[in-house]
C-alpha cells in the first residue's frame, strides 16, 4: 500500500511540474528577459496542479502496479525494477504527450520522456526503500 501512496503524492506532482517545463521549454517561453516569468510558471503550475492529479492518477497506478509486479519477482533486483518502470514510463510519456500537437521533434520526444522517466525512477526508489526498512519495534516488545 506504501508503494501505491509513495506513487500517487510524487507522480503526478513531479510529472506535472515536468510536463510544464517540457512545454514551455518547446514553446521558446524562456527566450524573454522579464523577471516574472517564473512566477507566472509557478502560479500556472499551481493552478493546474488538480488536473494533474485528476488525469495523472491512473497511469500513475498503472506504473505502481508494475513496480508492485516486478518487486515481488525475487530475481529482479530494484535497480533493475527501477531500470524497467523508467523506461516504460518515458515511452508511454513521450509517446502520450510529443504526439498531441503534431509531428514532434527529437527534442520534445526526448523531454516529454523525461517527465515520465524521472517520476517513476524517483518513486520506484523511495518505495524500495521504505519497504527495505525493518519495522519498529512495538511497545509491547520493549516492555518484555
Amino acid at each position: 500500500m506504501k508503494r501505491y501512496i509513495v506513487f500517487l503524492v510524487i507522480g503526478p506532482f513531479l510529472g506535472g511540474f515536468l510536463i510544464l517545463l517540457a512545454s514551455t521549454l518547446g514553446a521558446e517561453y524562456w527566450s524573454s528577459t522579464h523577471p516574472h516569468d517564473v512566477t507566472k510558471l509557478l502560479v500556472l503550475f499551481f493552478k493546474s496542479l488538480p488536473y494533474n492529479y485528476l488525469f495523472g492518477f491512473l497511469p500513475v497506478m498503472a506504473f505502481a502496479a508494475i513496480d508492485d509486479i516486478i518487486s515481488h519477482i525475487h530475481r529482479v533486483g530494484p535497480v533493475v525494477r527501477m531500470v524497467v518502470i523508467g523506461v516504460v514510463a518515458f515511452f508511454a510519456s513521450a509517446w502520450l504527450y510529443s504526439y498531441q500537437a503534431g509531428d514532434p521533434s527529437t527534442s520534445e520526444f526526448i523531454l516529454y520522456g523525461f517527465a515520465g522517466l524521472i517520476p517513476a525512477v524517483l518513486s520506484s526508489w523511495i518505495s524500495h526503500r521504505l519497504m527495505d526498512l525493518p519495522p519498529a519495534p512495538s511497545r509491547q516488545e520493549h516492555a518484555t
